[in-house]
């Protein structure tokens, strides 16, 4: 029973070894993803996948759960005095089954959303027509301005008046500017809406006082638990008192089982984490080779997107570079460094193509870059979508990747295995 992967499945061992030695030898500018600590990877490892515990601390359908009811009113506590929430759940899965439960919580099929629209930097359970949120629900949605492309709040009121949304969805994807919740509350009161804030991608900046917090003013916030949280995949509820009850009845059993305690466990590990001083200088590292890279990118000829960021992300139009959003995450990928393509807004191409490519700092933050190999990392973009189809450039490149990355190590005690 205590065999290692590798003696009971070679094959499986394997591939988990080459996604390592990708993780450890490529520059991860996926905005969504992150690099967790050896302490997450233990608990997620753990015996407390084996247990079964339906239902609430003290409030389990399964007997043998005492010392995991410790575990999840550790993470509530955490969550809670992290954010400075009334209330929170731990136990959605996913940042996309958390909002499937806040909206399960406050809505009724049918019932009008206002969101941002996915093209212009908004997420796919904000009411895109191929998601849940714009299955069960009837979805309108507020744009960026084409001038500005940041969001305008005189649009959105507009919009909020004339369709009398029950719930404005503010938060994005792929947006790189601060959102106003306090205006946000405002057009919601204005409108008789809930106001439902999804803060997944800044939690991070959330909790270090870096991004304001949007705790005073929404109704319910999800987040993940991942991105700048840089703690485990999974989703997190944080709510006022009076939405308690309905919130954890939507979690269990309206839209899930039994959660994955091993997972919880990890969140309370990353909650802890958070709270440390260094957690916040992480934070402003961040924000900092997030702003150093856009402009070293526009130094060298690339439009940034709202002409900039205020978060760990912005995105490049590369409408006038004869490429495309696609071309370019395959092109970077194949020199070992990793974007995801985006619509930009406005964009004229479909969202497989796109105009764009979405770039975020977490995980190289993590690693210990900064400002200065920030603009290493811009030479590399650039000299790769100068000549995308070049095989000799890509090959050069992953062994100049290969070479930073071996300057900020992350796992070599796994590698070295």
């Amino acid at each position: 029973m205590m065999e290692s992967l590798k003696t009971t499945d070679s094959e499986v061992y394997d591939l988990i070894r080459k996604e390592l030695e990708r993780l450890e030898y490529s520059i991860i500018l996926i905005a969504s993803e992150n690099y967790v600590n050896g302490a997450i990877l233990e608990v997620q490892g753990s015996i407390l996948t084996n247990k079964y515990a339906e239902g609430y601390p003290d409030r389990r359908y399964y007997g043998g759960c005492q010392f995991l009811d410790g575990i999840e009113r550790l993470a509530i506590e955490r969550a809670c005095t992290l954010f400075g929430a009334e209330h929170a759940n731990v136990q959605s899965h996913s940042g996309s089954s958390a909002n499937m439960a806040v909206m399960y919580a406050l809505l009724n099929v049918g019932d009008k959303v206002l969101g941002m629209s996915l093209a212009h930097g908004g997420h796919l359970t904000h009411g895109a027509s191929a998601n849940y949120s714009g299955r069960f629900y009837k979805p309108v949605f507020y744009t960026v301005s084409k001038e500005s492309e940041r969001i305008d709040y005189d649009e959105v009121r507009e919009i909020a008046l004339k369709e009398r949304p029950r719930m404005i969805i503010a938060g994005a994807s792929a947006y790189s500017r601060i959102l106003d919740f306090e205006r946000f509350r405002t057009i919601a009161d204005e409108a008789g809406a809930y106001l439902f804030v999804d803060m997944a991608h800044i939690a991070g900046a959330v909790a270090t006082g870096l991004h304001p917090s949007p705790i005073p003013y929404a109704h319910i916030v999800s987040t993940t638990t991942h991105k700048t949280l840089r703690g485990p995949r999974g989703g997190l509820i944080l709510c006022k008192k009076e939405f308690a009850k309905a919130i954890d009845q939507a979690v269990f059993p309206g839209t899930q089982g039994g959660p994955l305690m091993h997972v919880v466990a990890a969140k309370a590990v990353a909650l802890k984490n958070a709270m440390a001083p260094e957690f916040r200088a992480y934070q402003e590292q961040i924000i900092k080779n997030a702003r150093h890279l856009a402009s070293c990118l526009a130094s060298k000829g690339y439009r940034i997107v709202s002409g900039g960021t205020d978060n760990h992300l912005f995105l490049v139009d590369l409408s006038d570079k004869r490429i495309t959003g696609m071309g370019a995450e395959r092109a970077l990928e194949l020199s070992g460094i990793m974007v995801n393509k985006n619509l930009i807004p406005f964009d004229t191409r479909g969202p497989n193509t796109a105009s764009g490519i979405r770039i975020g700092t977490p995980a190289i933050t993590t690693r210990g870059m900064k400002e200065e190999a920030m603009g290493t990392v811009a030479d590399m973009i650039d000299t790769v979508l100068k000549d995308p189809e070049n095989e000799g450039v890509h090959r050069t490149m992953l062994e100049r990747v290969k070479g930073l990355c071996k300057g900020f190590p992350f796992y070599p005690s796994v590698l070295s295995q």
